[in-house]
């Protein structure tokens, strides 16, 4: 009876207390006490009702959690999430790897090679070296690479950058004696602007092409291999007369930089799950964090 409306309630009532007065009398004090007692069970089944939330359209009752938990829509909070559903999207780089099966081997052989041979050479060397000297050897041949910088900060209209470059090659070539010593940023605080012909390619809109994995170089793509071959003129190592003397040159600078970075590419191999695609993925965004600066 209780499941009932309102309305059939109220009716329910007045009749029980019109049939009670009836059986009472007309006593003015029992009439009042019999209305304060129907009115008291009048408000104690409304409360009910309201308590319990019924729909009277389908005579079911609604959970309380239901109305007091359920969000109002809110086209904002979706519009957020969608967004950043897209910002993730765009963090995401698309890699074209075509080659994807040679690029494996020629991981796999980069790597064997650096703990076979690179590695144990590098170990040796760094324990005849003192590091103060390697550490020396390293400015001396980043000092030699000016001409690469200059030139790439000047195709890519970066003036500023491009004079900090000669300015430190002045003071570290006389100062700095030949490069080993670095006053220009120690002193003045002029820090270099690496720049490569790969990332001019990439700052007029080229894109990086399919990825590429070169022997003993490592990872790499079509228009960074391509940038290789300006910035190889441009390196003096280049013009010395005699490959022999040349490829020396250079070896002893691969062995010098990897006996001051030995442990970096453990510590990356062991993080890593599929040790390929992390050194892809890790390459092709540095680059692009590279040409976008």
């Amino acid at each position: 009876m209780w499941r009932k409306s309102p309305e059939k309630h109220t009716r329910m009532l007045q009749l029980l207390l019109l049939l009670r007065l009836k059986d009472e009398g007309l006593s003015s004090m029992k009439t009042l006490k019999l209305i304060v007692s129907l009115a008291a069970l009048l408000l104690l089944g409304v409360s009910t009702l309201q308590a319990e939330e019924f729909d009277y359209n389908g005579d079911t009752p609604l959970l309380p959690e239901t109305i007091t938990t359920s969000p109002t829509p809110d086209l904002n909070e979706g519009d957020e999430v969608f967004e950043l559903e897209e910002e993730f999207e765009e963090a995401e780089i698309a890699v074209l790897d075509p080659l994807s099966g040679y690029n494996r081997i020629m991981t796999t052989v980069n790597d064997k090679l650096y703990f076979w041979v690179l590695k144990p050479v590098a170990r040796g060397y760094g324990k005849v070296m003192p590091e103060s000297a390697r550490l020396g050897v390293r400015r001396f041949f980043n000092n030699l690479l000016m001409p690469v910088r200059f030139v790439n900060n000047l195709l890519q209209f970066k003036a500023k950058r491009a004079g900090t470059e000669l300015m430190r090659f002045s003071l570290n070539t006389t100062v700095g004696v030949l490069g080993f010593g670095d006053p220009a940023k120690n002193w003045y605080d002029l820090e270099p602007y690496p720049e490569d012909f790969g990332q001019t390619l990439g700052h007029y809109g080229v894109g990086s092409g399919f990825h590429l994995v070169l022997p003993l170089l490592g990872p790499s793509n079509l228009r960074d291999t391509v940038g290789l071959v300006p910035d190889h003129y441009l390196n003096p190592v280049t013009y010395i007369d005699k490959w022999e003397t040349q490829l020396a040159v250079r070896s002893y600078d691969t062995i010098n930089q990897t006996s001051l970075r030995i442990g970096e590419y453990e510590s990356l191999k062991k993080d890593a799950v599929d040790l390929y695609t992390f050194l892809r993925d890790s390459y092709e965004q540095n680059r692009k964090k590279k040409v976008e600066e």
